[in-house]
């Protein structure tokens, strides 16, 4: 495995904007480093429930874009904030890891208290972006809490920490949903359980490039955990993900055509499942990052179908 930072200077090897980060001074790059602004594949995954749930509601577009746009702010900021947390939690784990054996507080260039000071930086922007939402869906967001709290926690003690970031990872589905609407709430969590399965498969492509490292320190990962079974895993998990989303669109709007708006995303995950190759290191790299398309693909079908 290659290493995740070599140095302050050496970006992580799916970095993808190494320009960005690399013109920022050199006391400030770590912080970046922390937050993962040079790797903005995770904002988008924890962005798109977000917006799955404010299109499909059919809310007003008036009220559904300023949202789209306060959301997205939340889940750049959030997201950094869940890393620079769970980087402060996993401290002594990621030293032993190859891959995460250079992040800024592992390697110790950022100390754990300047991290706890940026991490609530990152949540005062969070806080900024909840004043937004209406008090049913500040309650709803605040829920998430304990859950992300104890996440970095889940990798201990289950075989399944990715089910548990399947829980945290699309929050956003409920709190969308719940930030245009009270009722339906059959159809949001259906769309929500089909969010946490997509999340479950996407997490155990992007931890089979841990496998080994995970098993030498102890680290449980359900890449680990289905073995040799990985791959028909991840098209279970996929299927089940477009079968619920299937209910959540016939519970709004009982219509086949409206169906064939799930197509092109379920034929992606389906690319993504049966292409998947463990052997070779860059493939589920790219079929991970290959996810946040999927979620375009899934926002527009929301919007098509919340909004006809």
């Amino acid at each position: 495995m290659a290493d995740d930072t070599a140095t302050g200077d050496t970006l992580t090897p799916d970095s993808e904007h190494r320009g960005l980060v690399a013109l920022l001074p050199a006391a400030a790059r770590d912080y970046a480093l922390l937050a993962r602004f040079d790797r903005p594949i995770g904002w988008w995954l924890l962005y798109w429930p977000c917006a799955w749930g404010l299109l499909l509601t059919g809310a007003p577009w008036s009220m559904q874009w300023p949202l789209l746009l306060w959301t997205l702010l939340g889940a750049i900021a959030m997201r950094g904030a869940g890393c620079v947390y769970n980087d402060i939690v996993d401290a002594e784990l990621d030293r032993q890891v190859a891959r995460t054996a250079s992040r800024p507080v592992a390697s110790g260039r950022v100390s754990k208290g300047a991290a706890w000071i940026w991490l609530l930086i990152l949540a005062a922007v969070g806080l900024v972006v909840l004043l937004q939402l209406r008090w049913q869906a500040q309650l709803v967001a605040l829920g998430s809490l304990a859950l992300v709290a104890a996440y970095p926690f889940m990798k201990r003690i289950t075989g399944w920490p990715q089910a548990w970031l399947g829980l945290v990872f699309t929050w956003g589905v409920p709190t969308g949903w719940v930030a245009l609407r009270s009722d339906g709430l059959e159809v949001m969590a259906a769309l929500y359980a089909g969010a946490m399965l997509w999340c479950i498969g996407y997490d155990t492509i992007y931890a089979l490039q841990d496998r080994e490292d995970d098993s030498l320190v102890g680290i449980r990962s359900s890449a680990l955990t289905l073995g040799s079974k990985v791959k028909a895993g991840v098209v279970g998990f996929y299927a089940v993900a477009v079968a619920l989303w299937a209910l959540a669109f016939w519970l709004l709007r009982p219509d086949w055509l409206a169906l064939l708006a799930l197509v092109p995303v379920a034929a992606h995950l389906g690319w993504q499942a049966l292409s998947l190759d463990p052997s070779d290191a860059a493939n589920p790299l790219a079929r991970f990052r290959s996810n946040r398309f999927a979620g375009l693909l899934l926002a527009l079908a929301c919007f098509v179908v919340g909004n006809a």
